[in-house]
């Protein structure tokens, strides 16, 4: 009897909170974007605005994100991968093609970042820009004894057990390919062969392989040298005045990042919604100032009132930074995996 009283009970109050969640007349959004990339209040001004439920979630890489797209067993409704990934995802046919009637915003693009898309996104039928950025140093002037300005800072031995390295197969094999003077999209398998050899060497060097982790560790100066993405380096350099970020000499990645719907999506006329309310500057901005990644939206870029941040470097590289940076490919089936497997490798070396 009992225990039939406080299943009743517990009935009454799961009965109780069902009815106190509220209803969205419009339906829902299911988002699946990188971690802490937005500002959190954007997606509760959407819901307001559109009475669209956000549901949301989060991944840290590429590669983890692409299997739950092709797979399909999560229905989401918009996505926010990067270059290369949305050329594979066009060329296996898992994206639908974007009605721009739903997308007005698409003005406030900047027309280079359009034209820059078109390279892994030919005509941009399925992908608008939301962030880019490139890849860089970022290290601590004052646990330093130089300026640094090459990749050869994160594998010279006198910074042994002071070096944050970026934990991401196409960025840590880039550098290693960067460095060594080959493309960061070669299919060479004795190139990466090299890379990797140069990584195993690095290895008992690094302290850690980070992603988020990297800003946090350089703002409390646990460390001397971090790989990271230019918007961290923004974010971490308004922390610790000590922080200095650098695109090395040799080039790096410049990336972009856009919003992609799955072919499967359910809810397809909502995520043009959540699409067209990115792109308007307000939201832009808001996004921009919380995250610090470099917006592609020229309207938002107009409305920032720092004239530091506005004319920095770091956020928006001038032409001869971004003319030694090379964008990730799509590699054809076959390279994509003996990336991975060199990096798997490196990764299970023992120190």
């Amino acid at each position: 009897m009992k225990k039939c009283f406080w299943i009743g009970v517990l009935l009454g109050v799961v009965f109780l909170c069902a009815g106190c969640k509220k209803e969205y007349a419009n339906g829902e959004v299911v988002v699946f974007n990188w971690g802490e990339y937005i500002d959190e209040d954007v997606i509760k001004m959407f819901e307001e605005e559109y009475d669209i439920e956000v549901v949301y979630d989060e991944f840290t890489e590429n590669e983890d994100m692409y299997p739950l797209i092709n797979i399909g067993e999560v229905n989401y409704d918009v996505v926010c991968p990067s270059d290369y990934m949305v050329s594979r995802m066009i060329q296996e046919g898992l994206l639908a093609e974007l009605n721009y009637d739903n997308i007005p915003n698409i003005k406030n693009i900047d027309p280079e970042y359009l034209k820059s898309a078109e390279e892994f996104d030919p005509g941009n039928r399925y992908a608008v820009p939301y962030c880019w950025g490139t890849v860089g140093i970022l290290y601590n002037k004052t646990m330093v004894d130089e300026e640094i300005t090459s990749w050869s800072a994160i594998f010279d031995e006198k910074y042994s057990q002071n070096i944050l390295m970026i934990d991401s197969v196409r960025d840590g094999m880039g550098i290693a390919l960067k460095y060594l003077g080959y493309s960061m999209n070669t299919d060479k398998e004795s190139e990466l062969e090299e890379a990797k050899q140069l990584l195993i060497k690095q290895r008992p060097l690094v302290q850690g392989y980070f992603v988020d982790e990297v800003r946090n560790k350089m703002i409390g100066e646990e460390a001397a040298i971090g790989v990271i993405y230019s918007g961290e380096a923004i974010y971490t350099q308004r922390e610790n005045e000590n922080l200095v970020y650098v695109v090395p000499e040799e080039g790096s990645n410049v990336w972009i990042d856009g919003w992609v719907i799955p072919k499967n999506a359910k809810n397809k006329e909502n995520a043009e919604k959540w699409i067209n309310f990115m792109c308007r500057e307000d939201i832009a901005l808001m996004n921009f100032e919380e995250i610090t990644y470099s917006t592609p939206n020229k309207a938002a870029r107009e409305l920032i009132e720092d004239e530091d941040i506005k004319n920095s470097k770091v956020a928006f590289p001038d032409a001869e930074t971004l003319q030694r940076c090379e964008a990730f490919r799509y590699l054809e089936s076959g390279v994509e995996e003996l990336y991975m497997e060199k990096w798997n490798e490196m990764k299970a070396m023992q120190n």
